[in-house]
């Protein structure tokens, strides 16, 4: 039985686990050992989950049958304009993929920013993930590509998505 759980700081392990198990097999065929590492280290370090928090990212686990299976984190794009909504992060196990656990844990965070106002839910999704074919079957639609660079020369190839609400 899946459950969605609210985390926090206290949740960064848990969290840090869930991302250092799934990033390696979602990333494999697009990014090198090197990038991997890099992102994962950059993105799910103690510190920078702690900054993502008091940034005021909101971070849910999803379970299955009481096991941390998945994660998903969002936030307000900006102080300025809060009808649009950003998925930050949604990973789940690869032994969870294809079972609805992904779609129940995106249909969490619809509702959620639904109840805080949303208009617009968007997000990142590199151009080569699969992914990509999720989201788009979830309703979200291409809206731009982009290049992020995120330091050692290393880039993400993105497509912007958005999901009208």
């Amino acid at each position: 039985m899946l459950e969605i759980r609210e985390a926090g700081t206290q949740h960064i392990d848990t969290i840090r686990e869930l991302a250092f198990a799934i990033w390696p097999d979602a990333y494999a065929s697009i990014l090198s050992p090197a990038q991997l590492s890099y992102m994962l280290e950059l993105i799910y370090s103690k510190e920078a989950l702690a900054k993502q928090i008091d940034a005021g990212h909101q971070f849910i686990l999803v379970y299955d049958n009481n096991t941390a299976v998945g994660f998903a984190s969002y936030s307000a794009k900006n102080t300025t304009n809060p009808t649009i909504y950003r998925l930050q992060k949604l990973y789940v196990r690869t032994d969870q993929q294809g079972k609805g656990t992904g779609k129940f844990l995106l249909e969490h965070v619809i509702e959620q920013t639904k109840k805080a106002g949303a208009s617009i839910l968007e997000l990142n999704v590199n151009r080569h993930n699969k992914a990509f074919h999720f989201y788009s079957k979830m309703g979200f639609v291409v809206s731009k590509e982009e290049d992020v660079d995120i330091g050692q020369g290393y880039f993400m190839n993105d497509y912007v998505m958005e999901l009208k609400l």
